[in-house]
């Protein structure tokens, strides 16, 4: 019983952090089959795992790519990956824009005067605003998130953006 709450604890905690793996049944490497230290649970342990004996075994990469579950171009994106960023880069992105990519930094200067110009307005009027003037079809939400960004202070901003 203990063991199986401990395997949901540690399965929640790597997906929370986007460390599940998705495929554990894909990964046929040897060391992980006995659930021991090596965990085909764990993404960031897999990956690192198959650049390793690709590496430092000299095991080719269509062999090692197949062993852990994943193609050579994701062999080689998480190797790039990992020269770079070191073991965060074998973490997955977060998929989809980062911010808002139609409400740049000239439409957020132009809904914040017409704001000063007229408090009033409300979100459903500069959303009103933007697609008359810019042919922009936006969100109200993604209206609200942009002006609470300008809101921050740079510092704010930017250690809201070093965590996503």
């Amino acid at each position: 019983m203990a063991k199986t709450n401990q395997t949901d604890d540690k399965k929640e905690a790597l997906r929370k952090r986007r460390c599940l793996n998705p495929r554990p049944e894909k990964v046929r490497d040897e060391r992980f089959e006995d659930g021991g230290f090596f965990d085909s649970l764990d993404l960031l342990q897999v990956k690192y795992e198959m650049l390793r004996r690709a590496s430092e075994e000299g095991k080719p990469v269509t062999q090692a790519a197949a062993e852990f579950g994943f193609s050579r171009p994701a062999f080689y994106e998480a190797r790039e990956r990992f020269q770079e960023e070191g073991l965060a880069g074998l973490i997955p992105r977060k998929r989809g824009p980062r911010q808002g990519h139609k409400l740049t930094d000239k439409v957020v200067d132009f809904i914040a005067e017409a704001m000063a110009q007229d408090p009033e307005l409300g979100i459903d009027g500069l959303v009103d605003l933007v697609q008359e003037r810019y042919a922009l079809e936006v969100h109200r939400r993604s209206l609200e998130r942009a002006l609470e960004r300008r809101k921050k202070t740079p510092d704010e901003r930017q250690d809201h953006s070093s965590h996503g």
